[in-house]
């Protein structure tokens, strides 16, 4: 009787295997809301138009009542830790800033990963000018939404093409309404020289000769002025402590070309670019 039962387990065992291997895999992702549809869809720099007063002066914020969507590709996000909980989104027209409370977002949002956005309830403002999508934070100004109500509106719209949008050649006097956000290249720039460490974003603890601003630091190049252009790294990036590209042996900056995200910081009567480097390898040594 016991061979019998066991013998009865093991057929049991060897079907319920069976079945295993029958079940289809999933076809649907864990990520973003499918049920998202593709009507009402308008460009970036539609909607900035569409908002004209947000980005008039620093820090405003406006909720967004109306059915639209805008759709794009992912052109920076938190992989080299620099854009910190926000990744940008460009179309042919324009580029935004997406903020969201969440860390990681690269391992469901690569670069070039297009997708849309149903902005209803939503907010837009302006962070320094710069247009970002996200939440209300301490009163008027933008910020970060939860990671919950960001899953709810955003939907996959195509494949992953990292060349499906390429950086423009940064022009420091291009307009800064058409063109913050978007993703640019510095091209034969190098950095300034500097006292201390001489790494992108030192911790002020090891090097007393650097100052941090909002957990960044700002870098200026040798060909332009520090008040219209910054290379901002956060003190946290993955390449913040990877030396400025300066020769060793003759201590002379190496000239290099620069890609990045080209974000503005507006205050007061300063209007500055702040370059933000995605990755270590946006910077490119020219040999």
């Amino acid at each position: 009787m016991k061979t019998i039962k066991y013998f009865a387990m093991a057929i049991a065992c060897v079907a319920f295997a069976a079945c295993q291997g029958d079940w289809d895999e999933p076809t649907t992702s864990p990520y973003g809301n499918s049920s998202i549809n593709d009507e009402n869809i308008i460009t970036i720099a539609q909607l900035k138009a569409d908002y004209p007063n947000v980005f008039a002066s620093s820090d405003q914020n406006v909720k967004i009542d109306k059915d639209i969507k805008i759709k794009g590709r992912v052109t920076g996000n938190d992989i080299g830790s620099n854009l910190y909980k926000q990744f940008t989104l460009q179309d042919e027209t324009g580029a935004i800033i997406v903020a969201v409370n969440q860390s990681g977002m690269h391992g469901f949002l690569a670069e070039g990963q297009e997708i849309v956005i149903d902005l209803k309830d939503l907010y837009i403002g302006g962070y320094g000018k710069q247009p970002e999508i996200g939440q209300p934070y301490n009163g008027t100004s933008i910020g970060r939404m939860n990671k919950e109500l960001f899953q709810q509106h955003f939907k996959y719209t195509g494949s992953i093409d990292a060349n499906a949008i390429q950086p423009i050649d940064f022009d420091v006097d291009m307009d800064k309404d058409a063109n913050c956000g978007k993703l640019v290249t510095l091209k034969n720039v190098s950095f300034a020289l500097v006292a201390g460490l001489g790494t992108f974003a030192p911790d002020s603890a090891l090097d007393k000769t650097v100052t941090i601003k909002a957990g960044c630091v700002n870098r200026a190049l040798n060909e332009y002025s520090a008040s219209d252009l910054v290379v901002r790294t956060s003190t946290y990036a993955k390449f913040a402590a990877k030396k400025l590209p300066i020769d060793e042996a003759t201590g002379k900056p190496l000239k290099c070309n620069i890609t990045g995200i080209a974000t503005r910081y507006a205050s007061g009567n300063k209007d500055t670019w702040q370059i933000l480097i995605r990755k270590e390898s946006d910077i490119e040594i020219i040999k």
